[in-house]
């Protein structure tokens, strides 16, 4: 009983304490005393964040230390001839002092990520490594790559030193006051897998997706990579069709779809590339090598040599079963989300090349020398590649691009 006695003394006192006017303390002594503690912890607080600006500090987590060490040792902001070495903080602590507290708050959810082991092993850092990267690329973004600006400065570049082709990206990068982020992800560190991202513009067209009712006999097209079933149950895949790929709905069954695909293809091999105009490479579906020459699933039109290349074309179709849910009657936004994607991805360095610019055979050659500066996931790389191929200069001049040409072929 004593005890509880003198907890609730202790409390008593407390609330008078901080509560009741002092009347054994003076004024002066009161505000001197604040003024200590203050400063005391205004001190505290600053070492507090110098210690934690310290490389050696950030390096003291093995996540760090295992993991980005060794990469930025193998970049020139480690090591170059001039011995000017860009440290951990000068990249990723704001000089600004709000700014800093803010990232310092921030980077708490590292902290604990670390603590509670979600990356505390290499493989666990590969798979979360997608959404520390995102989060530091907008930062980036954001504050116009102001720390990197600490040491480079457009104002201060001599151009005339950089190749010919380093000029063209980075006097049109200076002259829109470009960041450096957009241009040089992956600088001092690897990049990270961009198959964990996801384009949320695709969530959009999923949600369009689901207000689709498809009725037979009429033409839709697919706004997902998406499986292709031989059985209304979906028990035997025969291979996946790609976005903006057009179908022709034969019935509807519960939450699945018998869908038929008129396209062509290359009779060479297994021939299991479908595409969706004859001699063009815009791949729209791909089939399981063990049913492309299924003639139960694959039915032969007509055969057509392509003059150019010497090759034999067949003309087919094929039937399947898809999951309910992802078509939609028109392209164009699926299109609006290839166009906003590639303006804003591929015109950061330089103006971006005009999609009728080249035929629809050189866009991939030309777009995979491009994709590799950006960070477009997998599904939004291969949606603009084919944007650019159905808006190619095969199809200028046409009222409809080689989706809808193929579509009416239904």
């Amino acid at each position: 009983m004593k005890i509880f006695k003198w907890i609730k003394s202790f409390f008593i006192w407390l609330y008078r304490l901080f509560t009741q006017p002092a009347t054994k303390i003076g004024l002066g002594i009161l505000v001197t005393g604040g003024f200590i503690a203050g400063a005391l912890f205004w001190g505290s607080f600053n070492y507090g964040m110098e210690q934690t600006n310290q490389e050696e500090f950030c390096l003291s987590c093995h996540s760090m230390n295992d993991n980005l060490l060794p990469e930025l040792q193998k970049t020139v902001h480690w090591k170059n001839r001039t011995g000017v070495r860009a440290r951990c903080p000068d990249c990723h602590v704001p000089h600004n002092f709000t700014d800093k507290v803010a990232r310092k708050m921030q980077a708490s959810r590292e902290v604990l990520g670390q603590i509670i082991g979600t990356i505390g092993t290499r493989e666990k850092f590969l798979e979360h490594r997608i959404v520390l990267a995102q989060r530091e690329w907008a930062r980036f973004k954001a504050n116009n790559s102001k720390e990197c600006r600490n040491c480079h400065d457009y104002n201060s570049m001599d151009f005339s030193k950089m190749r010919v082709t380093s000029q063209m990206a980075m006097r049109q990068a200076a002259q829109n006051n470009v960041s450096c982020v957009e241009c040089h992800k992956g600088i001092a560190h690897q990049l990270p897998d961009m198959k964990g991202a996801r384009n949320p513009a695709f969530d959009t067209l999923i949600s369009v997706a689901h207000g689709v009712k498809p009725s037979s006999g009429e033409s839709y097209y697919s706004v997902v990579p998406q499986d292709l079933f031989a059985d209304e149950a979906m028990t035997q895949k025969i291979g996946s069709i790609e976005m903006a790929t057009p179908v022709k709905v034969l019935q509807n069954k519960g939450d699945t779809i018998q869908v038929e695909l008129t396209m062509w293809r290359k009779n060479k091999g297994f021939a299991r590339v479908l595409y969706g105009n004859f001699g063009l490479n815009i791949t729209n579906a791909i089939l399981n090598k063990e049913v492309a020459k299924d003639t139960n699933i694959v039915k032969v039109l007509e055969s057509k040599v392509d003059e150019l290349t010497g090759l034999e074309w067949q003309h087919v179709t094929v039937t399947g079963w898809v999951e309910k849910g992802n078509l939609v009657t028109s392209p164009e936004a699926i299109w609006d989300v290839a166009r906003s994607s590639y303006s804003q991805s591929c015109s950061v360095c330089h103006r971006q090349p005009a999609e009728s610019g080249h035929d629809a055979n050189q866009w991939p050659g030309l777009f995979a020398g491009m994709v590799g500066f950006t960070n477009m996931d997998d599904d939004t790389a291969k949606l603009v590649l084919k944007y650019l191929q159905t808006h190619s200069s095969d199809f200028k001049g046409n009222h409809s691009n080689s989706v809808d040409k193929a579509a009416s072929e239904h």
